[in-house]
């Protein structure tokens, strides 16, 4: 009997028939929390480090930090496709973890290791022809070349960042999320002290300004990478899996079952993203006040999205453990408690929003009343149907991602998202007084579509399973 094979009881998930809670729904909500309040932490803790940047960047002016903001979004887009397909780890490892499968556990994890290996080479050519593709798209020649400086640092980043959502997968499938915590909390200060002498060239390091930037980022995503692989090569109870036991061997019949689960998510990041950057150029056809407006609402529902997207991680590994020990009432009910704790989150949150939507404005424009601000606050308030609609989608999404269930949801993005959602935030927009309020209204249609379809879509499957 291997090492493998004498997997510790309390790092495998307990069968149906041993549990028998008294609570049943009760356990699942704290097993789900349990899981949520790390990766959500953590996904907050990326948004922290793009902050420090931002920060950091804006002393040099405002010209250099729309430059970096056109290149992170040439390295944004780019990354998306990659992560997508890597997230398809956790799901695989979930439903192995569930079946009492410690194999195929390690197994999952191997081949999202290649996987992130294999497509960050190509993905990475994109970002290093950044400035050829921002200057086809219309922007300026200044800042096309000034975001391929940020690029080149950027683009080394990415590999080491697949790896990391690939360990973080594997980690949050057995049940052990905290350490992705832990190393995304040391990157914070890490980031910073890296960024800052790269960038302004103090404490005798060069000064290379947004090249510095973007390579001290990827150092950070070196760093963080290497610390996971030190957690599951080295501690317990990563160690007994042996990860990288006979690495060099591809796994090629779990891989292409690893890129038909993956390749839908990255095509749905795309859709969803590619959905609020075009509403930024339809505000930007509308005025700059239209669209300044928009930029600081859509990063209030970045931030808050942080959350569900953590939930949507845990819901994926509930309902992974529970199809792999085919427990159908468990993948409902695992299922539903995610999508309910995305939901009251989000309702707090976006009453916190309503009520304090003038208070943001000011913070992001200053203490003025200007134009500006009234409209931030305007679509900051037609956004409260927006933000619920956006946790629920982001969590069951990822529920149906713990079944595998990954093309349907694509279809549903691409009808939810372009066919209702674009289409009426156009109409709204143009074709109706309401300007940038309607195109709000039509994001957040399209927004609630997705969601209702995503949760029917779920029950549907469930009640599948149970017979």
């Amino acid at each position: 009997m291997t090492t493998l094979d004498k997997i510790e009881p309390a790092s495998l998930p307990p069968r149906a028939a041993d549990a028998a809670p008294v609570n049943r729904l009760a356990t699942e909500l704290a097993e789900t929390l349990k899981l949520s309040v790390p990766l959500a932490l953590t996904q907050l803790g990326q948004i922290a480090m793009m902050t420090t940047d931002l920060a950091f960047i804006g002393r040099l002016g405002s010209d250099t930090v729309a430059a970096a903001a056109l290149g992170h979004t040439v390295f944004f887009v780019t990354f998306t496709f990659g992560m997508g397909l890597v997230s398809a780890v956790s799901p695989l490892a979930a439903q192995a973890f569930g079946a009492r499968d410690p194999r195929m556990v390690r197994r999952a994890l191997r081949v999202g290791l290649w996987a992130a290996l294999l497509i960050a080479v190509p993905v990475m050519l994109l970002p290093f022809r950044g400035e050829a593709i921002l200057l086809a798209l219309g922007q300026s020649p200044t800042a096309s070349k000034l975001a391929q400086q940020y690029l080149f640092g950027l683009a080394w980043g990415i590999l080491p960042a697949l790896w990391f959502i690939a360990i973080r997968g594997f980690m949050s499938a057995v049940n052990r999320p905290e350490p992705i915590l832990w190393i995304t909390l040391a990157a914070i200060p890490a980031n910073a002290l890296l960024v800052y002498p790269l960038l302004y060239g103090k404490w005798g390091f060069p000064e290379l300004g947004l090249f510095g930037a973007g390579l001290a980022t990827s150092l950070v995503n070196l760093g963080t990478f290497l610390a996971g692989l030190w957690f599951t090569a080295r501690r317990r109870p990563f160690r007994k899996y042996h990860v990288l036991g006979r690495i060099w061997r591809i796994d090629w019949p779990l891989m292409g079952k690893l890129v038909v689960i993956g390749a839908p998510i990255s095509m749905s990041f795309l859709l969803e993203y590619g959905l609020f950057g075009g509403a930024g150029l339809l505000m930007g056809l509308i005025s700059t006040t239209a669209l300044a407006a928009h930029q600081i609402a859509l990063q209030i529902a970045a931030i808050l999205y942080m959350v569900p997207f953590g939930i949507s991680i845990a819901a994926t590994v509930r309902v992974g453990h529970a199809v792999g020990r085919r427990d159908s009432d468990a993948v409902r009910r695992a299922g539903y408690v995610a999508i309910m704790i995305g939901v009251v989150f989000m309702a707090v949150m976006t009453l916190a929003v309503i009520l304090g939507r003038f208070f943001i404005a000011e913070f992001f424009l200053g203490e003025r009343v200007d134009a500006t601000a009234a409209l931030t606050a305007t679509l900051l308030l037609i956004g409260s149907t927006f933000f619920i609609a956006d946790g629920i989608q982001a969590v069951a999404a990822g529920a149906l991602r713990g079944m595998n269930d990954t093309r349907v949801p694509l279809l549903l993005a691409t009808l939810s998202y372009w066919l209702i959602g674009f289409t009426l935030a156009w109409m709204l927009g143009f074709r109706t007084s309401l300007g940038a309020g309607g195109v709000w209204v039509g994001l957040s249609v399209g927004t609630v579509v997705f969601a209702i379809l995503l949760v029917l879509r779920f029950r549907i499957l469930a009640n599948r399973l149970s017979q």
